[in-house]
């Protein structure tokens, strides 16, 4: 059991160096991420639509049918535009990311004031750099949009990737300090 435990941390830190890798080359290549992510995102879109078409057609007599159609049109046709478009998406993504960061911001520090929590510190700091890095990505926009969601993406691969990378070498660890133990107990 131990055998197979050690094992399967194993491929977890092995998928976690993959990532690792990938993060890293895709902040190398972040135009070519931002182009594939908007791309991917468009064909989700539309083949998450026409699959909600057929669903909306096979419940005809029901009262989903129209809300069903609705949403299934609105899904294909976001993405026959973002397919068509993508970089014009990564444009309009871009200033979305900017106010959410803004919004998220601005919503964090003021609720540090307001709570004065016991994470009034962490909660503060993190709304200050979230207003930064909203102005920062507003600042640079639209000119930055092909790289800001490519490295928003590869970011967040790279440090998956080496939580990932601790998670699988740390447990390999605990396995063999328990196993270790037992073996010790034992004897």
């Amino acid at each position: 059991e131990t055998e197979r435990m050690s094992r399967d941390f194993g491929w977890l830190a092995g998928l976690g160096t993959l990532l690792v890798v990938a993060g890293v080359v895709g902040l190398v290549y972040t135009a070519a991420v931002t182009l594939t992510s908007m791309l991917l995102f468009g064909w989700l879109l539309l083949i998450g639509g026409l699959i909600g078409l057929v669903h909306a057609v096979r419940s005809r007599g029901s009262s989903f049918f129209w809300l069903g159609a609705i949403v299934a049109a609105l899904n294909i046709a976001a993405g026959v535009v973002i397919i068509g478009h993508p970089y014009e998406a990564a444009v309009a993504l871009t200033m979305f990311a900017a106010l959410l960061f803004l919004t998220g911001g601005l919503f964090r520090v003021v609720g540090s004031a307001v709570v004065r929590g016991s994470q009034f510190g962490w909660t503060l700091l993190l709304g200050l750099f979230y207003l930064l890095l909203g102005v920062l990505v507003l600042a640079g926009w639209p000119s930055n949009s092909q790289y800001v969601i490519g490295a928003f993406i590869s970011l967040a691969l790279l440090f998956d990737g080496l939580g990932l990378v601790a998670t699988g070498f740390g447990g390999r660890r605990i396995v063999g300090m328990v196993s270790d133990q037992a073996a010790r107990d034992v004897s």
